[in-house]
């Protein structure tokens, strides 16, 4: 054979453990592991749509929505992005972006991508007004307003309460991005008058990557299956995953090959948050979010977001201090305490330190022993040469 057996791939694989206290992905707790090692079933197996269908009552539950187009996409939480603008995006129509951070650059690059006339707002690592969007909203007209709700890159939350009266004023759908604050934050779907959201679930949900909770209102369901033109991507066509699904009251059809255990770990990942309660795991976010600024503040730290009801209580950036290389002080945590945090990504690159509290991982326990981690890196970091 011209190609050879890579000797690499007759050692037997060796994963080591890293406690993941960074913007993502957190450690999922031992029931949704174990639900990984459950017999696979076929997609179109009776098991598997009772095992979807309580995926979609859980996914109801963490956005607070009684939407019927409610599924898990099979691809990371960007692939929600993708299905937005694929499903509710025509060539020419107008889209609004906020961008406080990396994650909204992303996301009018993408619109772009898709024909969208794309206008942003910019605010690196601060919130928007309401008066700013409404603006914005009144001026510019666009068909839909994208929203990072938490911006992992910079750590800002921004408020959406109200956002939703605006845009249905002047008949524009609203998209949120929910992947580093669902259960981190309060956030209510179908009150606020969101048309469409998405999350990751391997944050707060403490599920493994690669699946992706999205719910779409009836206004938003009515623009996509009124559309002109086909939507441009299949994978993420919501007429036809839908149906899959089960969402549209009709004989499910076949749209592609689900991942079964990614779908069993997200089953269990969702009962977790019912037997939880979201009201208790926010609360708890917050206990412990509270515990990181003290103790980062005991440290020395400067916080990126400086006003506190502007942070976002899941992935908290400070400023690196004055003689200190991020890379070096990642590095050194990563090696001696394997723990897992991270420095700034696009625009807060070599600015900050992002340090996530997240699912399994928000403990005051686990906060102590990141601080701890953190205390020696500075000490030892601190002659950087770089």
């Amino acid at each position: 054979m011209e190609v050879p057996p890579p000797e690499e791939l007759k050692q037997p694989l060796v994963v080591p453990y890293k406690l993941l206290m960074g913007p993502g992905p957190s450690n999922p707790p031992p029931r949704v592991m174990n639900a990984l090692t459950h017999p696979i079933l076929g997609h179109m197996h009776e098991e598997m749509f009772q095992i979807m269908d309580d995926i979609k009552k859980g996914i109801q539950y963490v956005f607070q929505t009684k939407s019927k187009l409610t599924l898990a996409l099979s691809a990371s939480g960007h692939s929600g992005m993708e299905a937005i603008f694929s499903n509710l995006i025509e060539p020419g129509d107008r889209v609004l972006v906020l961008v406080n951070g990396y994650w909204g650059q992303r996301a009018s690059d993408i619109a772009k991508r898709h024909g969208a006339q794309v206008k942003t707002l910019v605010q690196i690592g601060d919130t928007f007004s309401i008066i700013t969007i409404d603006n914005a909203i009144q001026t510019f007209r666009p068909k839909l307003l994208f929203i990072i709700h938490g911006e992992t890159s910079t750590g800002v939350c921004q408020p959406l309460e109200g956002i939703g009266e605006i845009t249905k004023r002047y008949n524009c759908l609203l998209a949120v991005d929910t992947v580093a604050s669902l259960a981190a934050v309060p956030f209510k779907m179908d009150a606020w008058k969101i048309d469409v959201a998405y999350t990751g679930s391997q944050k707060m949900l403490q599920a493994p990557a690669g699946i992706t909770p999205i719910a779409f209102s009836d206004r938003a369901q009515h623009v996509i299956f009124t559309r002109k033109s086909e939507v441009p991507v299949y994978y993420v066509d919501m007429k036809i995953l839908g149906r899959q699904w089960g969402c549209f009251d009709s004989s499910r059809t076949y749209h592609h090959t689900t991942c079964s255990s990614l779908l069993y770990a997200l089953r269990e990942a969702l009962a977790l948050a019912v037997e939880e309660g979201l009201e208790n795991r926010i609360e708890k976010q917050k206990f412990c979010a509270q515990k990181l600024y003290e103790g980062l503040q005991n440290l020395g730290f400067e916080f990126y977001v400086e006003e506190e009801y502007k942070r976002l209580p899941s992935v908290t950036t400070v400023k690196v201090p004055q003689g200190i290389n991020s890379n070096e002080v990642v590095a050194y945590v990563m090696k001696k305490f394997h723990i897992d945090i991270q420095g700034g990504l696009g625009p807060t690159a070599g600015k900050v330190f992002r340090i996530g509290i997240m699912g399994y991982n928000t403990t005051p326990e686990k906060v102590a022993i990141v601080l701890e981690a953190l205390k020696d890196a500075l000490h030892n970091c601190r002659k950087s040469k770089f």
